[in-house]
């Protein structure tokens, strides 16, 4: 068994390649991480609050307007005779469940 794990581990010559690439690696992310860090385009405070608050409002009048249609199809759907998915499929109407998207949670 030890002559099986001998065999199968790595040459001293090999470890230090692999080494060598690993500092090379670590250098390259350290430089990048200088980079980032030095990076003179981050997000204000004020731009990160404007883009929040724009998020809401869509939001918002995502919820009011999917109300208003639900609504308004209900109240269609009070005299038509066939069953709601058969209205939607022949007046072509997709909802957000038929694609699977939810309203995003507020941040």
């Amino acid at each position: 068994p030890e002559l099986k794990d001998l065999n199968s581990s790595m040459t001293t010559s090999e470890m230090a390649r692999e080494v060598e690439e690993l500092r090379k690696d670590c250098a390259s992310y350290t430089e990048k991480l200088e980079r980032i860090k030095s990076a003179t385009n981050h997000v204000t405070p004020e731009e990160k609050e404007k883009v929040c608050s724009e998020q809401k409002l869509y939001c918002k009048e995502w919820r009011r307007r999917k109300r208003m249609a639900t609504e308004l199809l209900e109240a269609i759907l009070e005299g038509y005779p066939k069953s709601k998915k058969q209205f939607f499929e022949e007046v072509g109407i997709e909802t957000d469940e038929d694609h699977n998207v939810t309203l995003p949670v507020a941040v």
